[in-house]
């Protein structure tokens, strides 16, 4: 791994932990929040997090890659909540399951995760482009 690599992981990994704790306290202290981040902030942080999930697996590949992959797992998991098995209605009923699978199918989810993809897109942008500046 070189050490544009090396930096790039840590940046990543810094990112989705980052995103972790303020998608948590999204939902944690929601009533503290403006009511329109405490409505949309948690679900833009969890795509978020997701791409820059990809991001860590792919750093050596195109910001694009990681962009398609993180719309089509966010939406993926999204359509799936269309699904309502017992089976899988039990496992979104426990804390992680609801965090990861989510409960109920929304349109407007579809737009929160778009938005924080590509936040997430931006923010890489400039990490990358402040990374050739300093070369």
């Amino acid at each position: 791994m070189t050490p544009i690599n090396h930096i790039s992981r840590f940046f990543y990994l810094t990112a989705i932990i980052l995103c972790i704790i303020l998608g948590l306290a999204s939902r944690l202290y929601s009533s503290m929040l403006h009511p329109f981040l405490a409505q949309h902030a948690g679900d833009a942080l969890w795509a978020m997090m997701v791409y820059f999930g990809f991001r860590f697996l792919f750093v050596q590949k195109k910001p694009f890659l990681a962009f398609g992959f993180s719309v089509l797992f966010s939406f993926g998991i999204e359509f799936s909540q269309l699904y309502q098995a017992a089976w899988i209605n039990q496992i979104r009923n426990t804390t992680i399951g609801a965090l990861i699978l989510g409960k109920g199918f929304l349109w407007i989810d579809l737009l929160r995760y778009t938005l924080g993809i590509m936040m997430a897109v931006i923010i890489d942008w400039l990490k990358i482009n402040s990374i050739k500046t300093n070369k």
